[in-house]
């Protein structure tokens, strides 16, 4: 059997690993507390994270990071963003000799450099970025733990890497698409927890449907606007690790972006939302160098700039709805700033997605 390594042991990371084992792949989970280890070790449970999920035998962990990355053919990072560079700096010297790829299991952008996950890794391991490749999508870990059928993509530079990674993580209820767009990937994974922040404001207060879909809707604008400006295709918005992740974070009180917004959105403060949080939503930690990153490329993000007042305590949560799009009077097209204003822009898109499912249709990994 293939030897798997999952860096972080939370919820994220430790269902990942139950794909990959289950997909048949022996994986040895690094968990930072030794008694954590132990009990997915030994009882094939992580009780904190995912309470009530039996682990495969294949699965075992160590709360030594050497010995969980030893013989691995395939490293995944589940680490909260904002830990990941103090992290990688004792997992560089057990990587650097092997050629084997590197894959993010992460959401979020570093606070003080805005630099997306994949980035961060190039750096700190001093890799080969086609080497690092990006897992994103629908992903809600505790469905996902209970075998609920679900899909994901895995994006990297190198097509290689990334149908690598496809065809190891994937069984009879988690499928694997690829792209080689990792930008768009990546920014989908980070951009869709800030609009879910927005959607449990809303909630919180109590507002209905009617508000949810509006902010959804033009937050996936946002998203694209903002991924485009960064050089991410316009289409990866509409997949898997965009459109999808979106909606099943915006609905389910399973995501923690959803919760934290939730509470925001009942009256607690920023300070009293982190401290209630059992595990990291990675949405708080991103709005700031987002909009910084969407203010030098000229991108206008107003539902985020909306979800930072609420989060700097300048803006009654009950007061986000009335500023779906813009405080500007006059009517404004709906279309992304993206779009082109012809009409055939739609069917040429059409056109190569067709032409590219027809030839990538035989692969064993499936273009999203």
């Amino acid at each position: 059997m293939p030897r798997i390594a999952v860096v972080g042991a939370g919820s994220w990371g430790t269902t990942f690993g139950k794909v990959l084992a289950d997909g048949g792949a022996h994986v040895t989970m690094w968990a930072r507390r030794a008694e954590l280890a132990q009990e997915i070790h030994e009882g094939k449970r992580n009780s904190e994270y995912l309470p009530g999920v039996n682990l495969p035998r294949t699965m075992t962990a160590s709360h030594h990071l050497s010995e969980a990355l030893e013989g691995a053919t395939q490293v995944y990072l589940a680490i909260s963003s904002q830990a990941l560079r103090q992290n990688l700096k004792a997992v560089r010297p057990l990587v650097s000799s092997a050629d084997v790829p590197i894959v993010s299991l992460m959401k979020g952008v570093e606070k003080r450099t805005g630099l997306r996950m994949s980035q961060v890794i190039e750096q700190e391991l001093d890799c080969d970025p086609a080497r690092i490749a990006v897992a994103s999508g629908p992903n809600l870990a505790l469905e996902i733990a209970r075998e609920q059928p679900t899909a994901a993509v895995i994006s990297s530079t190198s097509r290689e890497t990334a149908e690598a990674v496809a065809r190891r993580a994937r069984n009879s209820y988690f499928r694997t698409f690829v792209n080689t767009d990792v930008i768009g990937t990546e920014f989908g994974g980070v951009l869709k927890n800030l609009i879910a922040v927005a959607i449990g404001i809303v909630d919180g207060v109590g507002y209905g449907e009617n508000t949810k879909a509006s902010i959804i809707t033009r937050g996936l604008v946002e998203m694209t606007d903002f991924a485009v400006a960064q050089g991410a295709q316009p289409e990866t918005l509409q997949g898997l690790a965009g459109l999808g992740d979106l909606i099943a974070t915006c609905q389910s009180p399973l995501s923690r972006n959803n919760t934290a917004g939730r509470l925001l959105g009942q009256g607690y403060s920023f300070q009293d939302v982190v401290k209630q949080m059992n595990q990291t939503a990675e949405g708080l930690g991103s709005v700031a160098p987002i909009l910084q990153l969407a203010r030098e490329a000229g991108v206008q993000m107003p539902i985020v700039e909306q979800v930072k007042r609420v989060l700097d305590g300048t803006m009654n949560p009950r007061d986000i709805a009335p500023h779906l799009t813009t405080d500007d009077e006059r009517p404004t097209g709906e279309r992304t700033q993206n779009e082109h204003s012809d009409g055939g822009g739609a069917l040429r898109r059409s056109l190569k997605r067709a032409f590219d499912q027809l030839r990538y249709g035989g692969g064993s990994a499936s273009r999203d």
